[in-house]
């Protein structure tokens, strides 16, 4: 199924913040009353969820909290134990202002109120002209209201576009560009465990997260468990997470990074992600991997291919769990023909690792080993351990040197990954170590390296012309094997399951199709440095 995905004209602007208190007092109606904060003026940046009017002394038993309340005190004059009582009530219903109109009850600031509401942290402003409580608690119902609507139409917005992607079979991360284009701010998916997943938004803001990642964790996850909310700090200060899960099980966690709009539009836009991606995990997306695969793959390939920079890639690797400070990393590149789960294996040996399947069937695997730790030894246990649960001989485990340079990781994976590619057809006749390392490749090495050099491709196709057609095929697999044993008669027959005569038969049409003799040591070395090109150049 063909994905589309729509040019994006820009990035889209977030819903403004919620009105705070100093933005209230700020609007000329307001204005018009001259405002004075007497108490909490540290506090004037507090959400206004609602303006309300009310005279009762029990009012907080009314609120939900965030209301800015508006009264002229008729109820509370001349009695200083009812005004204290008043404004704790309302710091207990977590109002975020609480505005008196002077003239009618107080002709000056109340003293015992203005005390309680400092005492409490509770943003108290008198009102010195009269004023018509109705004007103020119009515009800012009207304000409120456009921005719920706005935040809705942008969430159902998010919804189309998201459920169009899933529809069409995208990836995981064609949703998370959606949704970081949305929010207009880094995206960031994690498991249970907070290891990163997936993330999205303009790369540098991303590394910036990712960089301060442990950090940004511990305070985002230290509150509110369980449901949607703000972390690291301050309400309204953008780090907005929704829980991943479904059934009764959560399995992840959303986060939107320093979130610039309103926070109440951010969590209903992180609830909106949450739902699609729920989704997408369930229908499966457009590849069988999991997510903490594709993560581990995007991480490595990205290291194989050196188009980015490893230094740029460290803040990645912390934040997907791999230990990094002060470690041994040991690349490693496996061929497992019973696709044994390389995962669940380091967990049994309590191993730190990436793991990675690479394009042709191989599979990538960065060890993360502590610096006292024998690298050596840990890897052939590893390789060990690894035939025992495959129950297949042949497994190939190829390895690089081991690298306490992250910087020298991406060169250590390319290592191992051509060690790997060398001997993927030869190992059912070569006498592999448990571990091969770049000097048991030897003469296959080298020509592996060389096999796209037009001369070599020459050499190779003048040398088996004899054999380089349908009908020689049997004939070059047999060449192949005699010589992959060291010209050893026997164990070639055995491994064609053939007689020794038959063998002799076949080894006689050989030599007559290519006119050579191959008891010659060089004529027999030209042929099998031409077939191992031929053979590097199929691969």
């Amino acid at each position: 199924m063909t994905t589309t995905i729509r040019e994006h004209p820009g990035p889209v602007e977030p819903l403004e913040p919620a009105l705070s208190v100093r933005q209230v007092l700020a609007l000329e109606r307001v204005l018009a009353g001259e405002p004075e904060v007497v108490a909490g003026a540290a506090q004037l940046d507090r959400p206004v969820r609602w303006v309300h009017v009310a005279e009762a002394a029990d009012v907080g038993v009314m609120l939900s909290g965030g209301e800015m309340v508006l009264t002229t005190g008729v109820l509370l004059a001349g009695d200083e134990n009812a005004q204290a009582e008043y404004v704790r009530s309302l710091h207990r219903a977590e109002a975020a202002a609480v505005v008196l109109g002077l003239g009618r009850a107080f002709a000056a600031t109340p003293a015992m109120m203005r005390r309680a509401a400092e005492r409490c942290g509770l943003p108290m402003v008198v009102l010195h002209r009269p004023f018509p409580f109705a004007e103020l608690t119009e515009e800012v119902q009207a304000r409120l209201v456009r921005r719920k609507f706005a935040a809705v139409s942008l969430s159902e917005a998010v919804r189309t576009a998201l459920t169009a992607l899933i529809t069409a079979g995208a990836p995981l991360q064609h949703l998370l560009d959606e949704i970081a284009h949305h929010t207009g701010c880094p995206v960031v998916v994690t498991n249970l465990a907070h290891r990163v997943l997936a993330t999205a938004g303009e790369r540098s803001a991303v590394d910036d997260v990712l960089r301060d990642w442990e950090r940004i964790a511990r305070q985002a996850w230290g509150h509110h468990p369980g449901r949607s909310g703000t972390g690291g700090g301050t309400e309204g200060d953008g780090w907005i997470r929704a829980e991943l899960g479904g059934r009764g099980e959560r399995w992840g966690q959303i986060m939107l990074c320093g979130y610039r709009g309103d926070t109440a539009g951010g969590r209903l836009l992180a609830d909106r992600a949450a739902e699609a991606l729920v989704l997408h995990r369930m229908l499966g997306g457009a590849s069988a991997h999991s997510w903490e695969e594709q993560s581990a793959q995007g991480l490595l390939t990205d290291l194989v291919s050196g188009v980015v920079a490893a230094r740029q890639l460290l803040p990645r690797a912390r934040a997907a769990g791999l230990p990094v400070n002060r470690r041994t990393f040991v690349p490693l590149v496996v061929r497992d023909g019973h696709r044994t789960p390389l995962e669940r294996l380091l967990r049994l040996l309590g191993m730190a690792g990436l793991v990675a399947e690479l394009a042709d069937g191989a599979t990538a695997v960065l060890l993360s080993l502590a610096r006292d730790q024998d690298a050596e030894a840990l890897t052939a246990h590893f390789a060990a351990r690894l035939r025992t649960e495959s129950g297949e001989s042949g497994t190939v485990v190829a390895a690089a040197s081991p690298r306490t340079a992250w910087d020298d990781v991406p060169a250590g994976l390319r290592e191992a990954r051509h060690v790997a590619d060398a001997v993927a057809d030869s190992s059912a006749v070569l006498d592999l170590p448990a571990v091969v390392r770049l000097k048991d490749v030897h003469l296959r090495g080298l020509i592996r390296l060389l096999r796209d050099d037009p001369h070599v491709q020459a050499f190779a196709e003048r040398e088996l012309d004899g054999l380089l057609c349908a009908a020689g095929d049997d004939l070059l697999a047999v060449l192949r094997t005699y010589l992959a044993t060291g010209r050893n008669k026997s164990r070639t027959a055995q491994l064609h399951h053939v007689s020794r005569p038959a063998l002799y038969r076949r080894l006689e049409a050989i030599q007559a199709r290519l006119g050579v003799d191959l008891d010659d040591f060089e004529q027999a070395a030209s042929v099998h440095i031409a077939l191992l090109a031929h053979d590097a150049q199929q691969q």
